[in-house]
């Protein structure tokens, strides 16, 4: 099949513009990807007979070829992408109707359990199963990146913290390692944007050094926005695959609140002022000017907002899109998710714009300081397990109320119920 995506005319020069031309294939073929139904990208050309070396020779150097029309055709594979957008089933309804009336019929007083009864039906639901298995293999990735805000006075700290941060990391001596270490919970870091070159198995899924400074360019490129939700949908695959029963999602990116509260911003129709926060804790003319930054980053990303991969595009980061293409894969395989933070409930909203109905497979694990935390749990129906006034990232809180997600299970699963009782 050939079909035309869009034009591109080299206007400007006698002679055929490679760069020009190579970059504007490169577009095509990402919109192309979108679309795991389409093989053939086509773009409309001038002829440009004195060209030389010759046009075919600059054709074939990036895979393309000419037609007798003047249209340039670049062949590709079919691509079958990582990453799918589209709704998702949710968790079973039978279970969690079973699991709720298995909670009645404990042997407990009525509604004496509170939340932790209804945590108890969620964890039914999601397994589809009552009662529920215990919640022994909670697997944490901490998706890490740079961001270009950060030079622009967003953050307490300068972005030279982010790669030492990853360090201790794999070192295991990091906050949220000493809480995974108590907890029994595998964590994962990897180098999805981080400003430095890592070596190693961290960086297998590296898109690129530092993401865009939001309120003055696109974060991402849209073949990069692809690529991250690609590799977000491949570390999701991998952790199922390697049993994981619940999954959460950790950030490391000095400056990372800016693009999250604009994130969070775009998709609640929010203005700046009502979702920044402090972060790693400015204030003063530095908050001021953080606001001011989200602002002009929503200005300047205009409608793109309403398309979630515009969105990432234009004012996320790579290490938040793999995120959102690690928790909407979660959900369509079937695999909950506890949050974190504000980095990681902006990537969640994300997710359920991609994949709606993704948030049933989400549960929050604590409240942050953050303002467009709160108000974007509050958008997915979701209440916070902890509010500790934790801000530490990293998927620390989340982690910290592991314990509480697998009591859920095991109250649900071993307590007696008065049915049994010799009444």
């Amino acid at each position: 099949m050939e079909e035309t995506f869009g034009s591109w005319q080299d206007h400007g020069t006698h002679h055929l513009d490679l760069a020009t031309f190579a970059a504007q294939l490169e577009r095509l073929r990402a919109v192309a990807a979108i679309d795991d139904h389409t093989d053939v990208v086509a773009v409309h050309l001038s002829h440009h007979h004195d060209a030389s070396p010759p046009l075919e020779e600059h054709l074939a150097a990036v895979g393309a070829r000419a037609v007798d029309d003047g249209t340039v055709v670049g062949h590709h594979e079919p691509v079958t992408s990582p990453f799918a957008l589209g709704p998702v089933d949710p968790p079973s309804a039978t279970a969690r109707a079973e699991a709720a009336e298995r909670l009645a019929g404990l042997a407990t007083p009525a509604g004496a359990l509170g939340r932790l009864g209804d945590l108890a039906v969620w964890v039914a639901a999601t397994q589809g199963t009552v009662p529920p298995e215990p919640v022994e293999r909670v697997r944490a990735v901490i998706f890490a990146g740079d961001h270009g805000v950060a030079r622009h006075g967003v953050s307490a700290y300068p972005a030279e913290v982010t790669p030492a941060m990853v360090q201790l990391f794999l070192a295991g001596r990091a906050g949220v390692s000493a809480l995974a270490n108590q907890h029994g919970v595998a964590v994962r870091v990897l180098d999805i944007a981080v400003d430095a070159d890592l070596d190693g198995p961290v960086a297998e899924h590296k898109i690129r050094r530092s993401s865009g400074a939001i309120h003055v360019e696109d974060a991402l490129t849209p073949a990069e926005t692809r690529a991250a939700l690609d590799a977000g949908a491949v570390v999701a695959a991998e952790e199922i695959d390697a049993g994981a029963q619940l999954l959460i999602s950790g950030d490391m990116g000095i400056g990372n609140t800016t693009p999250a509260a604009a994130l969070i911003a775009a998709s609640l129709g929010l203005p700046a002022i009502e979702v920044t926060g402090r972060g790693t804790g400015v204030d003063g003319d530095a908050f001021a000017r953080k606001v001011e930054i989200v602002q002009q980053a929503l200005d300047r990303a205009g409608d793109r907002v309403d398309d979630p991969v515009e969105t990432l595009t234009a004012l996320g980061s790579a290490d938040l899109a793999a995120a959102a293409g690690f928790m909407a894969t979660a959900a369509r395989r079937g695999v909950p998710v506890l949050l974190d933070g504000v980095i990681s409930v902006a990537s969640a909203v994300l997710a359920e714009r991609l994949a709606p109905g993704a948030a049933a497979w989400f549960a929050a694990g604590h409240r942050s300081t953050e303002p467009a935390q709160s108000l974007a749990l509050d958008k997915l129906g979701l209440v916070p397990i902890l509010d500790l006034g934790m801000r530490l990232g990293e998927g620390s809180g989340a982690v910290a109320a592991v314990p509480l997600v697998r009591s859920a299970a095991v109250v649900l699963r071993d307590v007696a119920l008065l049915a049994d009782l010799d009444l």
